[in-house]
């Protein structure tokens, strides 16, 4: 399980770079939808984040409570993708002695479509989302980063999990 869980850190690693690449390629901003999955757990579960209600008449007190607010929500949001990532790679470590003879590119998918699984299936079910309203370069902008923390979480772990030369790790 701790080779699952560093080889998911390492993934989540390969994951954030994917996606800055493509804000740097493509212009676009950093995605919100994070921020907000945060903000609906956080309304659910009844914890408030600070920021009150907000207006056009806000003091310097209210747009100060609004930003450390958002500030926030933005950080879980983060700790939100490491917690799927990070668990994405436990379970896999956990369940390897079954998935031992799967190459690796198909460990990688396999891998891939799980972390992806495990970050759209809550937002979308919290209403957070609709992956129906992406369009293709939305869907672009998700599958390509969980593809390559599939790639490199299967890499990391055959890596941690089983010693020996470099050379022979293909």
């Amino acid at each position: 399980m701790l080779a699952g869980v560093g080889a998911g850190a390492i993934g989540s690693v390969a994951l954030n770079v994917t996606t800055y690449l493509d804000m740097v390629l493509r212009g676009r901003s950093a995605s919100d939808v994070p921020a907000r999955t945060a903000r609906k757990l956080a309304d659910l579960a009844g914890v408030d984040l600070g920021g009150g209600a907000g207006g056009v008449a806000e003091n310097p007190d209210q747009r100060r409570a609004r930003a450390t607010a958002e500030s926030r929500r933005t950080g879980i949001g983060a700790l939100l993708g490491y917690a799927t990532g990070l668990g994405v790679g436990a379970l896999f470590g956990i369940l390897s002695p079954l998935l031992r003879r799967l190459p690796l590119p198909a460990t990688g998918l396999l891998l891939g479509a799980a972390a992806m699984a495990g970050s759209d299936v809550p937002t979308t079910s919290l209403g957070v989302t609709d992956p129906r309203r992406w369009g293709a370069p939305g869907w672009m902008a998700d599958i390509v980063p969980h593809m390559a923390y599939g790639l490199f979480t299967a890499l990391a772990f055959r890596t941690l999990s089983r010693p020996r030369a470099w050379w022979d790790r293909f």
